[in-house]
């Protein structure tokens, strides 16, 4: 999930400073009860989810929620400040995030520096289907219609196949960030880039050759990840160290590491593709995460060492 996860976070678009209608913590009773239908934070975006269970822990309320329509894998305990009342407020702030997420605008460039590849038929149709994924092309259907059923439907089947560890890794990247108030010290090493590029290297000794598939679908994770970042990416506490560290032509990809590239494979569970690209290309992304998986312990820091000099955990747009 976008944390879906992951994460929570976001400020997409109703994701100001504003006051939202959630729930205040109290030492004498929970805020949402078991059984209630919430919408929950879970990386930048709200999901709607139901309360199994609720515990008091320290004298504080926590809640385990399961996000409808989603893999168990996501049921997770949260606290009040992840949750939201079901209200027509909220809910109307839950589709204004979604409408951000994937905002054209914001994406648009995604598809400018992209080449055409030299190959196969099948690398010209993996180019086509990428340049959809990073244009992040909406659908004319009516929410709950047959179409965006299939496509929280091809959503989710990517998202079932998310590895676990890597579902940790958002969670703790998100309780870093916006629970503990520390960064990722940048630059990384390995970047963005040097990650790609470990990748595309995987996949040639695998395949006995450059894939050229593969390798246009790298080109369109870079430069969508170069322009999500500073739009999509990043929570407000980050915005700061983003500012002194990315300047002039410097590209995020060349700075930033996996935690960030992670994040993106987040946000593209909710991005709203048409289901015959999604289904076409998830599979070599899902084949990205293994690696990603793979190298978890090289790639990813375990503990983030960085201080924030930022006062809330919303992720900015």
């Amino acid at each position: 999930m976008g944390g879906s996860s992951n994460t929570n976070t976001s400020s997409g678009g109703g994701g100001n400073d504003k006051d939202d209608e959630r729930g205040s913590p109290s030492a004498e009773k929970p805020s949402f009860k078991e059984g209630e239908k919430v919408l929950a934070y879970h990386g930048p975006l709200l999901y709607e989810a139901k309360v199994q269970k609720t515990e008091n822990k320290e004298d504080e309320w926590r809640y385990y929620v399961h996000y409808l329509g989603w893999n168990k894998s996501w049921d997770e305990w949260v606290i009040n400040e992840r949750l939201l009342k079901l209200t027509e407020e909220n809910i109307h702030k839950q589709q204004e995030l979604e409408k951000t997420q994937v905002s054209d605008k914001s994406i648009k460039s995604g598809r400018s520096t992209q080449h055409k590849p030299k190959g196969s038929n099948d690398a010209k149709a993996d180019k086509e289907d990428a340049r959809v994924l990073f244009k992040g092309k909406k659908r004319k259907s009516q929410p709950g219609g047959t179409e965006d059923k299939e496509r929280k439907s091809s959503n989710s089947l990517f998202m079932s196949h998310f590895p676990s560890t890597l579902k940790k890794q958002l969670v703790d990247d998100w309780e870093f960030v916006t629970q503990l108030g520390k960064l990722v010290n940048l630059p990384r090493s390995p970047t963005v880039d040097d990650i790609l590029k470990k990748y595309l290297e995987h996949r040639a000794k695998k395949d006995n050759k450059i894939n050229d598939s593969y390798a246009e679908i790298l080109k369109g994770l870079r430069c969508y990840f170069d322009n999500a970042l500073p739009a999509m990416l990043l929570y407000k506490k980050e915005r700061q160290q983003y500012s002194e560290e990315v300047k002039g032509d410097v590209s995020p990809s060349t700075v930033y590491g996996a935690e960030h590239l992670l994040r993106l494979f987040e946000l593209l569970a909710s991005v709203n593709l048409e289901e015959d690209a999604l289904n076409k290309l998830q599979q070599k992304l899902l084949d990205i995460l293994k690696f990603l998986q793979k190298n978890q312990s090289l790639f990813f820091l375990s503990a983030y060492d960085g201080g924030s000099k930022g006062t809330d955990g919303v992720k900015s747009k």
